[in-house]
């Protein structure tokens, strides 16, 4: 059997997804909080020039590491949060200071509005929002109602469109098909349908017949290669969040991270040790392994 012509190797490198991004872009990031986020893809837009971004995030410590170098120009969410920790700590310091705008909206209206795009439609009814201060505090928000009978009014939220997603999974194959064997999906699949090119980082290249062998694995193919534009096998790259079951999240430098985060000397510190602008995904395993040691 001859393998089709659209059926090509979409292996990439952290930086050449990077090497695809521009400043200016609309960038929605997957996962959950401090739960399987595209990590190591975040470090590596860190390392770039890459700026004034539109970011679309349930938000963690994407956020938090963009924000705190500056690339944010609007964040679109509905929390920002290392879960443990309630509230990310260099997001919270953005806010303060005010330093870029935020779109803040229901969970379910995220939800929503990322059918939106995935459906390529300009907005999709829902009942979250409200009664709510979302519609004070978004004032360009819309209500529409509905043409039957019941007359009932609905939010009219409006598609998130992104010209690029970044995501992480557990496996994935050559060709853009993606499996979670998690707990959650964490609408991974909706990112990717929703934006014009998709970046899948996973912890570990597998052949296709590996996400496939026996019915039961068949609801954990979240994403297909229809989707997808790039795939990165980044063992690891969801730290410090969780990326289950092949790794919890790493709770004590989660710790390290927030107190870092106190105190700009301290940052600082951490930067430099964790996030060099030169370095790779393999320094930064190698700087988390020794700080592991130091520990012990």
């Amino acid at each position: 059997m001859t393998t089709a012509p659209y059926a090509r190797d979409k292996t990439m490198t952290p930086e050449e997804v990077v090497d695809r991004l521009s400043s200016g872009m609309t960038i929605g990031i997957g996962g959950w909080g401090s739960r399987r986020k595209p990590m190591a893809l975040v470090r590596a837009l860190l390392r770039s020039p890459v700026t004034d971004l539109t970011v679309i995030s349930y938000g963690g410590p994407d956020i938090g590491l963009l924000a705190a170098a500056g690339r944010i120009r609007r964040l679109v969410t509905a929390f920002v949060t290392l879960d443990s920790i309630p509230l990310e700590p260099h997001y919270r310091a953005a806010r303060q200071r005010g330093a870029f705008a935020l779109t803040e909206i229901d969970e379910a209206m995220f939800m929503w509005g990322l059918h939106a795009a995935a459906n390529r439609l300009p907005f999709l009814p829902v009942r979250a929002g409200l009664g709510s201060d979302v519609m004070r505090v978004n004032p360009q928000l819309r209500t529409v109602t509905s043409p039957y009978e019941d007359a009932e009014e609905f939010v009219a939220m409006p598609a998130l469109r992104m010209d690029a997603a970044l995501v992480h999974l557990n496996r994935a194959d050559r060709l853009g098909n993606g499996q979670y064997l998690g707990p959650d999906p964490y609408f991974d699949d909706l990112f990717c349908e929703a934006a014009k090119a998709a970046y899948v980082s996973c912890e570990r290249l597998v052949e296709t017949r590996e996400l496939t062998e026996g019915a039961g694995t068949l609801p954990t193919l979240l994403v297909q290669r229809h989707s997808v534009t790039g795939v990165v096998e980044t063992p690891g790259g969801a730290h410090f969040t969780s990326c289950a079951p092949d790794h919890p999240r790493d709770e004590p430098f989660q710790r390290a991270y927030a107190a870092a985060a106190a105190d700009p000397v301290a940052w600082a510190d951490f930067a430099a040790r964790f996030l060099p602008p030169d370095g790779d995904e393999k320094s930064y395993r190698e700087a988390v392994r020794l700080w592991r040691e130091e520990r012990k």
